[in-house]
């Protein structure tokens, strides 16, 4: 709450709430329709409130990470598949064969962006990822491995998924809709890194290079982890052959091979654009 709203005259809602449930056990009292809208679930829940909880999924992160200080965010995509080498003894079961080392190099530049951004006054380039496991848990246990704060965005998947244990519990959030998850990701980014990964990588990848193309955003670095995964996945000198895209299109990425060369490429941006305004 801040002080702003402490100030306000009128009373808060949580106040109302006890006193709301201590009414006379009456027909009245117990229907549906007596219920403070704000307090009634099944209100909330309904098809015609999907607008509001639109909006309640965007204030909520929004409002914690402007409580948290999180001025700037780092954002880092990649496979839930990739395993920590130092842990997994057998294959996955999952047929993932992506080379382990690439959850090395994820926590490695978590690490390395969050010691050398976090401790600035102007500028918190807080690690985010999408919160579960693989390449998202290697980045947040890169940060925390320097005492760093780090967030996860998880959404809610047939298949549960559970926030890795190196989130920042109070920037831990769950997501229902992927458009709100996804404007999140973007809202504060300075870079995104995206190592290899599937369906669920490919799309915030293009969603970030769609939104670039279109100058819906502010320009940034989109590092492509991996320069051998992504030509052989996606062909994207196709695209410009096809018409599809243009050839300065192609600027709008680069490919990087390890953490160092990532790192410098961030933070020579965060610093040519600090030094700029």
């Amino acid at each position: 709450m801040t002080q702003k709203s402490r100030a306000n005259r009128f009373p808060c809602a949580s106040d109302d709430l006890i006193p709301a449930k201590k009414d006379t056990d009456t027909p009245q009292t117990r229907s549906p329709s007596y219920r403070l809208a704000f307090a009634d679930g099944e209100f909330l829940l309904g098809d015609e409130l999907r607008a509001v909880r639109l909006m309640l999924e965007f204030l909520k992160p929004e409002l914690l990470m402007e409580k948290h200080d999180v001025r700037s965010t780092v954002v880092i995509f990649g496979s839930t598949r990739v395993e920590d080498p130092e842990s997994s003894t057998t294959p996955s079961d999952c047929g993932c064969t992506l080379d382990s080392r690439y959850y090395r190099e994820a926590r490695e530049l978590a690490s390395i962006l969050s010691s050398r951004e976090q401790g600035q006054d102007q500028q918190k380039c807080v690690v985010m990822t999408g919160g579960g496991p693989g390449i998202m848990e290697a980045a947040n246990r890169g940060a925390a491995d320097v005492g760093a704060k780090s967030i996860g965005l998880n959404i809610v998947l047939p298949r549960e998924q559970i926030p890795n244990p190196h989130i920042t519990p109070e920037l831990t959030f769950q997501f229902h809709y992927f458009a709100l998850r996804k404007m999140h990701f973007l809202h504060r980014a300075r870079a995104l890194v995206v190592f290899p990964g599937g369906f669920g990588t490919c799309d915030e990848l293009f969603e970030a290079l769609t939104l670039l193309q279109t100058k819906r955003i502010k320009p940034m670095p989109v590092l492509l982890f991996g320069e051998e995964y992504w030509r052989e996945i996606i062909n994207f000198p196709a695209m410009v052959d096809a018409g599809v895209i243009s050839a300065e299109d192609l600027n709008l990425f680069s490919f990087v091979e390890t953490p160092a060369e990532a790192a410098r490429i961030i933070e020579d941006f965060i610093e040519s654009t600090n030094s700029s305004q």
